[in-house]
C-alpha cells in the first residue's frame, strides 16, 4: 500500500517525465535513472554517438527540476582554474586600494552538465572529485560548501578516441550510474525528425523545487531495507571480484578488478530511490536488478584475455545475478 509521501514522489517523477517529454522524445529508462540518481545523491555519466540528444536531455532535465543549471564544454586546454574559479587583482578606484578577490567559475551551480569529459586532461577532470565526493570545493586554500542538492551530469562521446582521455577508475567509481544512450525506435525516430524539424512550440516548466528534492533524499535515506536486499546487494558486487574463492570461472578467468564496498552502497540508495518513485515501501529485487549493470559495470575492469576474445561484460555481470 502506498503511503502519501510516496504517492507524492511518484506524482512529482511523473510531472518532471511529462515535462521533458516535450523535448524528449523515448529515452523514459534514461531519465528515470536520472532521477533516481538526484534522489540518492549521485551523479551520472551519459554515454553515447553524436547526435544522441546528451546534451538536450540533461538541459531539459535541469529546467523541469528548477535547479540553478551550469555548464561546463570539456576541451583539451581547459585547467582547473577554468572549473573552480581564480583570484582576481581588483583596484577600489576611490581609494586606489587593491586586493584579491575569489571569482567563482562554473561548479559552484547545482545541476552541472560536464560536457564530453574525456576529452580534457586527468589534471583537470579530477578537478570534479572532491566536488562530486563531498559537496566542497577547495582553491586558493579556501574551502566552500556547494549548495546542496548538487548532482554533475558527464557525457561522453564513445566513437572518438583521438584528443580524448579515458576517465581515470577513480573518477569513474564517483559516478553512480554509467548510461549507454540506445539509439531510438523507428517510431521515435520519426517523431525525433517531425519536431525537431519545425519550431517547437512547447516549453519546459519547472515542477520540482529544490525544497522537495531534499524532502525526498532524506525519505530514500529513511526508507527501511530488509536483510535479504543487503545481503543479495553484497552478494552481487562480491561476485565480481576474481578471488580465488569465487564460484564463477568466468569471473576468475576475464576480470581484473571488481566493484568495491561503494558499489554495494550506491546500488542499495539506488534501489531505495527506485522503490520510492514506484510507491513501494522498500526496494525489492527487481530495484537491484533493473539498477544493477547502469550501477556496476563502470566498476569492473576486464583484463587483457577477455578483451581478446571479445568477452560481453555485460553477459559477464549478469551471470553472477543467477
Amino acid at each position: 500500500m502506498q503511503n502519501s509521501s510516496d504517492s507524492k514522489a511518484t506524482k512529482l517523477y511523473q510531472a518532471l517525465s511529462q515535462e521533458i517529454a516535450k523535448v524528449i522524445i523515448g529515452q523514459e529508462e534514461v531519465i528515470e535513472k536520472i532521477a533516481i540518481a538526484l534522489l540518492c545523491r549521485g551523479h551520472v555519466l551519459l554515454i553515447g554517438p553524436p547526435g544522441m540528444a546528451k546534451t538536450t536531455l540533461v538541459q531539459s532535465f535541469a529546467q523541469a527540476v528548477d535547479l540553478p543549471f551550469g555548464r561546463i564544454q570539456f576541451t583539451p586546454d581547459l585547467m582547473p582554474s577554468d572549473i573552480l574559479g581564480t583570484e582576481i587583482l581588483q583596484e577600489d578606484k576611490s581609494t586606489g586600494h587593491r586586493e584579491l578577490t575569489f571569482v567563482r567559475g562554473p561548479i559552484f551551480t547545482q545541476m552541472l552538465l560536464a560536457d564530453e569529459i574525456n576529452r580534457t586532461p586527468p589534471k583537470t577532470q579530477a578537478a570534479l572529485l572532491q566536488a562530486m565526493q563531498e559537496r566542497l570545493v577547495t582553491v586558493y586554500g579556501r574551502t566552500e560548501k556547494l549548495n546542496e542538492p548538487f548532482m554533475v551530469l558527464a557525457t561522453q562521446n564513445p566513437i572518438e578516441q583521438e584528443g580524448t582521455y579515458p576517465l581515470p577508475e577513480a573518477q569513474l567509481d564517483r559516478f553512480l550510474f554509467s548510461i549507454n544512450l540506445p539509439y531510438p525506435t523507428l517510431d521515435q525516430e520519426m517523431a525525433i525528425a517531425r519536431k525537431h524539424t519545425q519550431a517547437l512550440t512547447s516549453t519546459i516548466q519547472p515542477v520540482i523545487s529544490a525544497s522537495e528534492i531534499l524532502q525526498l533524499q532524506k525519505q530514500v535515506l529513511d526508507m527501511p531495507v530488509s536483510d535479504h536486499i543487503f545481503e543479495l546487494a553484497v552478494k552481487w558486487v562480491r561476485a565480481t571480484r576474481p578471488d580465488a574463492d569465487n564460484k564463477h570461472p568466468e569471473i576468475r578467468e576475464y576480470v581484473k578488478w571488481g566493484a568495491g564496498p561503494r558499489a554495494v552502497q550506491f546500488l542499495i540508495l539506488a534501489a531505495k530511490s527506485r522503490a520510492l518513485l514506484h510507491g513501494r515501501p522498500t526496494p525489492i529485487e527487481d530495484d537491484l536488478r533493473a539498477l544493477w549493470l547502469s550501477a556496476i559495470g563502470h566498476r569492473v575492469h576486464l583484463n587483457f584475455q577477455a578483451e581478446a576474445e571479445r568477452i560481453n561484460p555485460n553477459e559477464l555481470l549478469l551471470k553472477v545475478t543467477r
